[in-house]
């Protein structure tokens, strides 16, 4: 663990390096980022294979494309992202949206994905809105982008970011963020969960390394309490808890909880965050079929389990009509998937004491197998104050509930209201959907996504996308304040530096390939690769995020063949 005296001299390096960084050329920017690339794929196996060895995975298992996806791929992503909008402003060019639009709430909504052909390929099917708060036109949209960079006026700074131990791109996409949207230097403390990742992150970061822009140290959270207080610390920025959030800002015990009572914070620097939250997942009644319920099934189980469940993002409240006569068939076929599913560990400290809050007071709760057994806990009363619809589960715990409604629309509002009012965060919402029901409801089903507070909404794709696909925008929903913090204050990612965006909306087809065909539906994408019921996830992951970071045709036959086996 670092000393302080150790601390001091690195905060001392990195404000010594603040101001030079603050008025570094655009282009100097994009040659770092394209080492950076180039390093990420020469150190993405090595990182993948201390990612396994932490999280407990077995290293033959289809669960290791996991650590692609959300590792490499998604690093390697982000990099790409920044690379478009910064070369871009390096060669004074305007960057194009074809297709952007007014939603029926008067939003400006900003196409962002897919951008080229082979997003068109890889991930076919798969869209992305940026949709903009009130205010917003498309004649003022470009003066909303890169404001740092568009700023004469550029002051060094420097930034704390504490990373999340959970998924291993977040670290580094969060010191990303803040070196390329907020122009500040970067202490990158990482979480002890996951702190096997620095020499693998100082060797991928290399040219932020070596420049004095970014720092990378391990330490627990005494090191990360001393450094929110170190006066060399201009803002901060947490990937992590409510708790975690107030203790940094209030301070810890009955002080910190009397200074939040009366809005009296402790710390006196800007601070912005990710915290998570209880995610829902709507499932509108529909003419669903046996592979549609089976298909569906496994992808709430995908919501779920991804990462043994140890996701902000996932999956925690499944949402159901109660008059719809599919409704016990589909969590029949969900309670299928549990129980077919291999055996994983479930690494993350706690988790097995949070499960263990759950059921304690739900004792029909179903168990499926595993260290801290995957479990089912259906029939939850909607009206009741539940456990389940207040505190986030951060494991492998599926609660279910039931609303009334006469018909799709009926059953959708009721369905948006019960998650803006009822679920605590807005981090992030989905809705499973089948075509014929979207196409009944029309201006509807847009109408209820406008009327969703949160910051990124999946229809038919779970929402965890829009933090993959780094185009898109990836915090709370805006509005939370430090003593209401919610799921957190701003977003990151956002690779065209949007100035404040609402919310990012991702759509996938209902089907995957080659039912989609079948349907009507010209989507390319089988199971994606991310599924925890995906049988060549770990091949298909690993050349997908070869792919990223270095892109070239060479790697997509490849792909495609692994990606229809699996």
């Amino acid at each position: 663990m670092p000393q302080r005296t150790h601390l001091d001299q690195i905060i001392a390096e990195l404000r010594d390096h603040a101001e030079t960084w603050a008025h570094l050329p655009v282009g100097d920017k994009v040659e770092m980022l394209r080492v950076s690339r180039t390093n990420l794929g020469q150190q993405a196996r090595r990182w993948v294979e201390a990612s396994v060895a932490g999280k407990k995975i077995d290293p033959a298992s289809p669960w290791v494309g996991e650590e692609w996806v959300t590792g490499p791929w998604a690093f390697a992503g982000g990099i790409n992202g920044y690379l478009e909008t910064l070369e871009a402003l390096r060669d004074g060019r305007r960057l194009e949206f074809p297709g952007i639009r007014r939603t029926t709430s008067g939003q400006l909504a900003v196409p962002v994905y897919p951008r080229t052909i082979f997003d068109r390929l890889l991930m076919s099917g798969i869209t992305i809105e940026i949709w903009m708060p009130p205010g917003i036109h498309a004649d003022n949209l470009h003066d909303r982008m890169a404001v740092f960079d568009r700023q004469r006026d550029q002051k060094g700074a420097v930034a704390l970011v504490l990373g999340a131990g959970n998924i291993n791109a977040i670290a580094p996409l969060d010191a990303l963020h803040k070196l390329l949207a907020d122009g500040e230097v970067v202490l990158l403390k990482l979480n002890p969960v996951n702190d096997y990742l620095r020499a693998i992150l100082e060797e991928v970061c290399e040219p932020f390394v070596s420049g004095g822009f970014l720092r990378v140290i391990s330490g627990g959270a005494d090191v990360g309490a001393s450094l929110t207080r170190h006066p060399g610390i201009d803002s901060i920025h947490i990937t992590g808890s409510a708790a975690t959030h107030d203790a940094i800002v209030f301070g810890p015990g009955d002080e910190g909880r009397r200074r939040k009572q009366q809005r009296v914070p402790a710390l006196d620097k800007p601070i912005t965050s990710e915290l998570g939250g209880v995610g829902p997942v709507i499932v509108v009644p529909g003419p669903w079929s046996a592979a549609d319920l089976r298909y569906q099934a496994e992808h709430v189980a995908t919501m779920k389990f991804h990462n043994a469940g140890c996701n902000c993002i996932a999956a925690q409240v499944l949402v159901m009509p109660a008059e719809w006569e599919l409704r016990g068939p589909f969590l029949d076929e969900i309670r299928r998937v549990f129980t077919e599913m291999p055996p994983r560990a479930t690494y993350y400290p706690g988790a097995a004491e949070r499960r263990e809050s759950l059921t304690s007071v739900h004792p029909t709760a179903e168990s499926f197998g595993g260290d801290v057994p995957r479990t089912l806990i259906a029939g939850i009363d909607s009206e009741t104050d539940d456990v389940c619809f207040s505190s986030e589960v951060f494991g492998p715990v599926l609660c279910e509930t039931s609303l009334p409604g006469a018909g799709a629309a009926s059953f959708l509002e009721r369905a948006v209201a019960f998650c803006n009012e009822r679920l605590e965060g807005t981090l992030g919402a989905t809705i499973l959907i089948h075509p014929a029901t979207a196409l009944e409801l029309g201006p509807e089903l847009e109408r209820a996504v406008a009327d969703l507070r949160y910051g990124a909404i999946g229809i038919n794709v779970w929402n965890a996308g829009a933090f993959l696909l780094a185009q898109a925008s990836w915090g709370a929903y805006p509005g939370h304040t430090l003593t209401d913090v919610g799921s957190g204050i701003g977003v990151v990612h956002n690779t065209f530096l949007f100035d404040q965006p609402q919310k990012s909306v991702i759509r996938g087809s209902f089907y995957p390939f080659p039912r989609s065909w079948a349907h009507g539906d010209p989507s390319l994408l089988p199971k994606p690769p991310w599924f925890v019921t995906n049988k060549t996830a770990h091949t298909t992951a690993r050349r997908v995020a070869g792919f990223a970071a270095d892109p070239g045709w060479r790697h997509i036959p490849g792909i495609f063949l692994s990606a229809l086996r699996g």
